[in-house]
């Protein structure tokens, strides 16, 4: 089934005789093209996508013919081009995705449309958390390029080197290995640092008996890689070699009954429960994971509040972690596809303690 049909479905599902698309990951979602500053609008039997001249021709060579291209620009404002389609579609229910849209944007469209938008942002929601065949083959296509990049980065790590510099060797390698950009800036903490989750890339050095932590991704085609891996330089004590342990084994078991069906509360739950008997309960504070795709964050999550079972088809982070402030962190982060019979593991970098 084609992402139009499926969108089509959900009008008819939630009663609207259409919806305008300005969210620019939605718009790639429903037209398979990535462009700023425009819209695309989907009926019951048509659809439109409205862009400008720096986009038109690479849209004319990449678009699906269902979808009829306006122009816009001097003379042809983007708003008139959309309110005459709308004429003549005969559209009075027309809904718009109220959580990406600024406020003052939504009430000016209702006012230049000439008629009231009804929330819809969940059509996406939905549609988004269960990835189709050529989303997925993105996605290993991403996280393929961020091993490549690993395996050069590790190479060097070593006492003297900054944290900045391992985040700016990331960011090359990723690029230099196909990805069209990060999925995020990258993570790359050492020593204390590396308690801190989402702690920024310092001046600080590496130190012999460190724990680093990496956290990056890239795109390609659209779509993020996600992975985090922690390792030690020069040797890890008792402690940390414990620690690390009990995040493997936390990740084992979330990853253990990961699968559509069951919800997101119950994974993070499985990993939780390791970490917690373990005695670093309250040093996990995040959840065990989220969905990715055209986004690094979406919908569902394997989060202690996910009460929802999660669809066949959807993508996750599986990223336990324990951080003692003061002293090291350890995350460890694959990326999981989840089938009803399980999940399949698109993440093939090692995960053993490595000791640089």
């Amino acid at each position: 089934m084609d992402r139009l049909l499926k969108i089509r479905e959900k009008l008819s599902q939630k009663g609207l005789d259409g919806v305008l698309i300005t969210d620019e990951k939605n718009q790639r979602y429903a037209t398979g093209f990535a462009f700023t500053d425009g819209a695309v609008l989907i009926t019951r039997s048509r659809a439109f996508l409205f862009t400008d001249s720096r986009y038109i021709e690479a849209a004319e060579k990449t678009v699906s013919p269902d979808i009829e291209l306006r122009m816009f620009g001097a003379g042809k404002p983007l708003p008139a081009l959309i309110k005459a389609e709308l004429a003549e579609c005969c559209i009075e229910k027309l809904g718009a995705e109220e959580m990406s849209l600024p406020h003052g944007r939504y009430l000016d469209l209702e006012r230049r449309l000439g008629l009231g938008l009804m929330p819809c942002q969940s059509i996406f929601y939905e549609l988004r958390a269960a990835k189709d065949e050529d989303e997925l083959c993105s996605m290993r296509a991403a996280q393929a390029i961020a091993e490549r990049a690993l395996d050069d980065v590790l190479r060097i790590i070593r006492p003297g080197v900054t944290e900045r510099d391992i985040a700016a060797e990331i960011t090359y390698r990723l690029l230099k290995h196909g990805g069209e950009g990060n999925s995020f800036d990258p993570i790359a903490v050492s020593g204390a640092n590396s308690s801190m989750p989402h702690g920024v890339p310092s001046d600080k050095r590496v130190e012999a008996g460190d724990f680093v932590t990496m956290d990056f991704g890239c795109i390609k085609d659209g779509y993020c890689s996600d992975m985090t891996r922690t390792v030690a330089v020069g040797g890890a004590t008792d402690e940390m070699k414990n620690v690390y342990d009990v995040v493997l084994r936390a990740q084992a078991a979330g990853i253990d009954i990961a699968r559509a069906g069951v919800t997101g509360a119950e994974i993070d739950g499985a990993a939780r429960k390791v970490i917690a008997d373990a005695g670093y309960g309250e040093y996990f504070g995040h959840a065990f994971g989220h969905s990715l795709g055209l986004d690094i964050h979406e919908s569902p999550a394997a989060a202690p509040s996910a009460k929802t079972p999660m669809p066949d088809g959807a993508v996750i982070s599986a990223e336990p972690g324990i951080y003692l402030p003061g002293k090291f962190g350890v995350r460890i982060e694959d990326v999981l596809i989840l089938r009803s019979g399980g999940c399949e593991n698109i993440t093939r970098a090692d995960k053993k303690l490595i000791i640089l």
